[in-house]
């Protein structure tokens, strides 16, 4: 990976992505449009789909990183905002829109598509997408709060039950934010993944958990146990929908929550002759997740593996890429 000298003297410092490069660069402050807050990064988290972009998903080129916690320095139209820390819904409308932001059709999506990220010293977001932190918040808790909202998402989307049979596969760190949130819902959720480690960071919080050896250890279980209600895929593996499929009794729900740039091949036979539901699941409501990590009910802080300073941005980034590992977060500002 290149990683460039940057320019101090001159605009802000931004991580830049292209063609599977990383470099930093100047660019000028972002520019307010009517409704919109300028906002200072103070810390902001790595994800697999920063990962992805890097290898090519969405042919992503541009600043990345939707995971931050950030001050806001200037927002015209809602000063009240102006000083408080905040995170932000990371879907923005093009314009005025009707529903759900997070699927109007004409949209950005910060870090992602079309809308400059985190991975910066300033970024731009509508007044409308920003959430305080509560005080008693801390940085490295709050930057968790897009990621959990997403693992919150399938008990949104999903009525779970306390007697259903839930299993969550894979245990990275959405599976684990996932197990973590259905574990308010279910207490007999299940989480499977090969780390006993990261396992164990779930388990510490009642997670009832399951370690396998090597990924083809699935076909076995899933012929040997009894099948379950709802099966939550957060494998990051394009073959990890087609286990789930394995592990849902007919008329169960998959809920499918990686994204990779590679295709999936999946036994659609299956799920026709079982009638199998499939749900795809993505951004959660932040509001939720800041709400659930203000009243202690569920710690984040055994996800984090490494901080490191913005300078060291291809460092951590390496660090986020090594296999198996946790949260790395980067300091924007000291």
């Amino acid at each position: 990976m290149k990683f460039d000298h940057y320019y101090p003297e001159t605009g802000m410092r931004s991580i830049y992505f292209k063609d599977g490069s990383i470099d930093i660069i100047n660019k000028d402050l972002p520019e307010l449009a009517k409704g919109e807050a300028l906002l200072r990064v103070r810390i902001a988290g790595i994800c697999n789909t920063d990962i992805e972009l890097h290898k090519g998903y969405y042919g992503f080129e541009g600043v990345p990183g939707h995971e931050f916690v950030a001050t806001v320095e200037k927002c015209p139209d809602r000063p009240e905002f102006v000083g408080r820390r905040v995170v932000a819904d990371i879907n923005v409308p093009a314009g005025d829109y009707v529903g759900d932001r997070r699927h109007v059709a004409k949209r950005t999506v910060v870090g992602i598509v079309n809308h400059d990220g985190a991975f910066a010293e300033f970024l731009k977001v509508p007044a409308d997408n920003l959430y305080v932190v509560p005080d008693d918040v801390a940085d490295s808790s709050a930057v968790f709060a897009e990621p959990l909202a997403a693992g919150l998402e399938v008990s949104q989307q999903i009525h779970v039950t306390g007697d259903m049979r839930v299993m969550v596969l894979g245990d990275g760190k959405l599976g684990l934010l996932t197990a973590l949130g259905l574990k308010l819902y279910n207490p007999g959720v299940l989480l499977v993944g090969k780390h006993e480690d990261k396992l164990a960071v779930a388990g510490g919080q009642g997670v009832d958990t399951y370690c396998i050896d090597k990924v083809e250890d699935l076909t076995d279980l899933a012929a040997q146990w009894d099948k379950f209600d709802l099966v939550v895929e957060a494998t990051g593996s394009e073959n990890g929908l087609g286990y789930a499929i394995d592990f849902v009794r007919p008329e169960g729900t998959v809920v499918a929550k990686t994204t990779s740039h590679k295709p999936a091949l999946l036994n659609l036979a299956k799920v026709v002759v079982d009638e199998i539901s499939i749900v795809g699941s993505r951004c959660g409501n932040i509001g939720l997740a800041l709400s659930v990590l203000e009243q202690g009910m569920v710690d984040v802080s055994g996800l984090i593996e490494a901080q490191y300073k913005f300078e060291q941005f291809n460092e951590a980034f390496e660090h986020a890429m090594r296999k198996g590992a946790m949260k790395v977060l980067v300091k924007m500002q000291v």
